[in-house]
């Protein structure tokens, strides 16, 4: 972030996966550093949430670098949003790499934009659900009882939108696309 000319306002965690040039420049960029020991309850990335809703009480959370590398890492951010102390904040959360967008949802009626880059929609229940419908992606459902978590993997939209409800749990939305990487 800070080789694009982005100075966060704050650095959370216990920086043990940096080298010492790279300290640096954050010590040299970011006024507020938060440095925990690496033996902790919490991963860094819930320490900087924690920050986030109860210090600056963000609106929306855009998180970067959540999905990539170590999977007990990716893991633990997808899942933090079902701990009761996140749960309420989970539709503020956005989890963002190349490929992919993942917004969370709790219980209601949705319509969300389809992304110009992105081709596929993932409708994910990291709970079971109850009467999920999929009102006009190509793969629709109506009133679908979802007994376990599950990935309802590789729809798509129609057109610019999709539109969504289910009366409990907790659901993740994936837009994402491939990468060609024969180019």
């Amino acid at each position: 972030m800070i080789e694009r000319g982005i100075d966060p306002l704050v650095a959370i965690g216990d920086f043990d996966s940096l080298k010492p040039a790279e300290l640096q420049l954050v010590r040299d960029h970011i006024k507020d550093i938060r440095q925990s020991i690496p033996e902790k309850d919490d991963t860094d990335t819930q320490l900087g949430l924690k920050v986030a809703l109860q210090e600056h009480h963000a609106d929306r959370l855009d998180i970067y670098g959540a999905t990539g590398g170590r999977l007990d890492h990716f893991l633990a951010n997808l899942w933090m949003v079902l701990e009761p102390r996140f749960k309420p904040y989970a539709p503020k959360i956005r989890m963002i790499d190349k490929q992919n967008t993942i917004t969370f949802f709790l219980p209601g009626t949705y319509q969300i934009e389809k992304e110009p880059d992105k081709k596929y929609l993932a409708f994910v229940a990291l709970t079971p659900m109850d009467h999920l419908t999929l009102f006009d992606e190509k793969y629709q459902l109506n009133d679908y009882q979802v007994k376990h978590p599950m990935s309802l993997a590789s729809n798509e939209f129609v057109g610019e939108t999709a539109r969504f409800k289910f009366g409990s749990g907790v659901m993740c939305v994936i837009q994402s696309k491939d990468i060609n990487r024969y180019n």
